[in-house]
Formats: structure tokens, C-alpha cells, sequence
């Protein structure tokens, strides 16, 4: 408690502490909270975990010290942890809301709980001589790892709402952005059952990305000087909201501000475009959070390469496939279409992919980047293969009474959620590739 003391009395005479702590607390506050909503939803899946809640409880008490325990080997004081804390417990309203409601004192004990716990970590993790990170900006680089908790963020709401529709749930809840003609922030967490769980948590999911990536945007907008990132960071704001639109009108066709949802048109087509634009969107923010990062800025120009031409041309007509390969597994998810096309194109997509990701490998051992880039897409093409082949058997395998057995919404999940990391790591690679590698001059 004195080195508690000690350390308020200290940010009290540093009036400037926490204006230069905040990306730092923002992004540990952030991480703390998407590591919970992961527990949470995990935990609670139906017919699959459905922990008690005295374990998540003390799941959660157990981030919250770890992200004061990073704050303070990081930053090396009690306050940031304790900020990091109220933060993570401020964004967990949005979850809390549902389980106490009315409750006078949700507000003040999540925030409060928060901030307590997060304290306690920093201070038992604590190191006296830590330091900023070894940069010129501490801040542009809190705010590049901040962007890589906005990707682990957004790939949790892909696998949500892959899940959604493997379980057949997207018209569980029929109206938006009501829940029930409740408001959805306050649906009670015990209605969450069956296929409305997985429907309402994956608007709850969407949320949370919504105001992660608004966060972001203002962390760029204040640390980055580049025109063509803070524009990468305002479209993503604009692609996040067209998302949740996109999201609700697919359920209803139309806004449902009351409880009433007769006449409710649900449209599939914008189911399509909702699933494609979440990718392409997750797309963007990796590339964001490599632009970001104290690596890009830090690293020389792009070289001249003998493999450069190739690479770079290869790396565009990877992405691209990827691409339309993500449009055709959205039509096979939605309009059932005849799998073939979805199945040609998988060759062409494990055999861009092998090819660019062993030339990244074998070809640049002085660009580690590129090294692991390219070894992890050779093992992604790989997995996605084998699980490709298993989504199309039991997606081939239904019941003789139209039921789907019983492992075919974890693979199919599995199956789209690893397409949306080899988007990602597909379009890494080939913004690396443009970072660091060139085309030589023609003679």
C-alpha cells in the first residue's frame, strides 16, 4: 500500500503521465478486454463448455492481474495498470449491462474491480528501471501493437460469425438493433440459448470491434504522420459501421426500434456481402497493423531484387485469388451452390500460396519477416487443405432426416476462419514484399 501511495503522489506531481501512458493503457486495456469476451464466449458455448461461472470469474480476476502485471513490467509504475484495468472493466460494461441490470453499482464496480486488479498486478510485476519501448515514438508504437489486438479482435468476430452460420443461427433474433425489442446491450444473459446465443453474441462481438477500431483510428490520427495510413485507418472506421449495418438489415430488411417484427424482410444477399466485406475489412486492418509497427517504420527502403519482379507479381495474384475464393465459399455457404467451382479454385489458391510462401521462405534468409510469412503460409495452405476436405464431407454427409452431424459446425468454422488468417497473412506478405523488395531497373 506505501508503494501504491507512493506512486499516485508521483503521477500527481507528472501532470503529463498519463497523456504519454495513454496508448500504452489503451492497448493493455483493450487486450485485457478482448482476452475476457474470448473466455467468456468460449466458455458459456452452448452443449460445448458452459463453465460455471465462479471459473470464469476467477478466469477474468486473472487477466485483469496479468494486464496490470504487463503495465507494470512494461511502463514499470502502478497507475498505468491501474488506467488499464478501468479501462478493460469500462469496456465490459457492455457485457455486464446484461447480467446486472438496473444495478446502481455495475458501472462504478466493473470500472472500480478493474482498476483495483490492475493495480495489484502492475504492482507485484513491477520493474523500477523499465522503460518505454526502444523507439523515437513510444506512442506510434503502443499504437501498432494496439492495431494487432484490433486483428486478434476481429478474427475472434469472423470465427462468431462463422459459427452463426454454421449452426443455421443468423434469424435467430429477428429484429435490429433491438434484441427481442430489448435493447441489445441489455438482453439478459440468461435468454442467450441455443442458436440466439450465438446470433446475439456475435452482434455483442461486433460491437466491441466497432469501438476497438474507432479507438484505433484516433490512436493513428494522434501518433502517425503518414496521409496514407491515418486514410487506411478513417476507411476502416466507415467499413466497420457499414459492417454492422450491413449485419442488422440482413436479419430485417429494415430498422426495428420497437418490439414489433411483423413484416420483417431478412435478405440473404447482404448476408454475402456482410461475410465477404468482414474479410476484406480484417484484411485491412493487417495491413494497418504491420504499417504500424516499429518493424516497418524502423526498416530500410525496399531493395533491388533479382526475385523481385516475381515475388511481387506472384504475391498480387495470391491475394487476388484468395479473394475470389472468399467470394465463392460465401456463395456455397449461403445459396448452396454446386461446390465445384469453390473446389477448382482451392487448387489454384494451395498452389499460389505453396509457391509464394517457399520463394519467401528459401529466397530472403536476411528478411526474417518474409522468412516466417512465407513458412506460415506453407503450413496454412496445408491446414486449409485437410480442412477443406473435411468441411466438403460433412457438408456431404447429412442425416437421412436433413440433420447435420455432429462435428459439422466446428470444422466448417475452422474451415472459414483459417481462409480469413491466409487473407490476412496473403495480403501481409504482400505489403512486406512492397515494403522491402523491389524490382530491379530493366538493363
Amino acid at each position: 500500500m506505501e508503494a501504491f501511495a507512493v506512486e499516485t503522489k508521483s503521477l500527481a506531481a507528472e501532470p503529463g503521465a498519463a497523456r504519454r501512458d495513454a496508448p500504452a493503457v489503451l492497448t493493455l486495456g483493450f487486450g485485457g478486454a478482448v482476452a475476457m469476451w474470448t473466455l467468456g464466449y468460449v466458455g458459456r458455448l452452448p452443449d460445448l463448455l458452459e463453465l460455471d461461472p465462479s471459473v470464469l470469474g476467477l478466469g477474468f480476476v486473472a487477466i485483469l492481474l496479468a494486464t496490470g502485471a504487463l503495465a507494470g513490467r512494461w511502463l514499470g509504475r502502478v497507475g498505468p495498470g491501474a488506467l488499464a484495468g478501468a479501462v478493460a472493466g469500462a469496456i465490459n460494461l457492455l457485457i455486464i449491462a446484461s447480467v446486472a441490470r438496473g444495478s446502481a453499482l455495475a458501472l462504478p464496480g466493473s470500472i472500480g474491480a478493474g482498476a483495483l486488479l490492475g493495480a495489484l498486478g502492475a504492482l507485484a510485476a513491477r520493474r523500477p528501471e523499465a522503460r518505454p519501448l526502444p523507439t523515437t515514438s513510444p506512442a506510434a508504437a503502443w499504437t501498432g501493437r494496439f492495431a494487432r489486438v484490433a486483428v486478434v479482435a476481429t478474427l475472434l468476430l469472423l470465427a462468431a460469425g462463422g459459427l452463426v452460420t454454421s449452426h443455421d443461427a443468423g434469424l435467430a433474433v429477428p429484429d435490429w438493433p433491438n434484441t427481442f425489442g430489448s435493447n441489445m446491450f441489455l438482453f439478459p444473459l440468461e435468454r442467450m440459448t441455443g442458436g440466439i446465443y450465438y446470433e446475439h453474441a456475435h452482434r455483442l462481438f461486433g460491437a466491441l470491434v466497432g469501438l476497438t477500431t474507432v479507438t484505433f483510428a484516433g490512436l493513428v490520427l494522434a501518433t502517425d504522420d503518414r496521409r496514407w495510413v491515418k486514410g487506411l485507418a478513417l476507411l476502416a472506421v466507415v467499413l466497420v459501421i457499414t459492417q454492422g449495418v450491413l449485419g442488422g438489415l440482413r436479419v430485417t430488411g429494415r430498422l426495428t426500434l420497437s418490439a414489433a417484427t411483423e413484416d420483417l424482410s431478412p435478405q440473404l444477399g447482404l448476408a454475402l456481402v456482410h461475410g465477404v466485406l468482414g474479410q476484406l475489412f480484417f484484411a485491412g486492418l493487417v495491413v494497418l497493423a504491420a504499417a504500424t509497427s516499429v518493424t516497418w517504420r524502423e526498416a530500410p527502403p525496399a531493395a533491388p531484387r533479382p526475385s523481385g519482379e516475381t515475388d511481387l507479381d506472384l504475391g498480387a495474384w495470391f491475394v487476388a485469388a484468395v479473394v475470389v475464393q472468399l467470394v465463392l465459399g460465401a456463395l456455397l455457404r449461403h445459396y448452396k451452390i454446386d461446390p465445384t467451382w469453390h473446389v477448382c479454385m482451392a487448387v489454384v489458391v494451395i498452389t499460389l500460396g505453396g509457391f509464394a510462401g517457399v520463394r519467401a521462405w528459401g529466397l530472403y534468409a536476411d528478411l526474417p519477416v518474409l522468412r516466417r510469412l512465407g513458412l506460415a503460409l506453407a503450413h496454412l495452405v496445408a491446414l486449409q487443405l485437410l480442412l477443406g476436405i473435411g468441411a466438403l464431407v460433412v457438408t456431404t454427409l447429412e442425416r437421412p432426416d436433413g440433420a447435420r452431424v455432429a462435428f459439422h459446425a466446428p470444422i466448417a468454422t475452422a474451415h472459414q476462419t483459417t481462409g480469413a488468417v491466409i487473407l490476412g497473412c496473403a495480403v501481409l506478405l504482400r505489403a512486406w514484399l512492397g515494403r522491402l523488395v523491389a524490382r530491379e531497373a530493366a538493363a
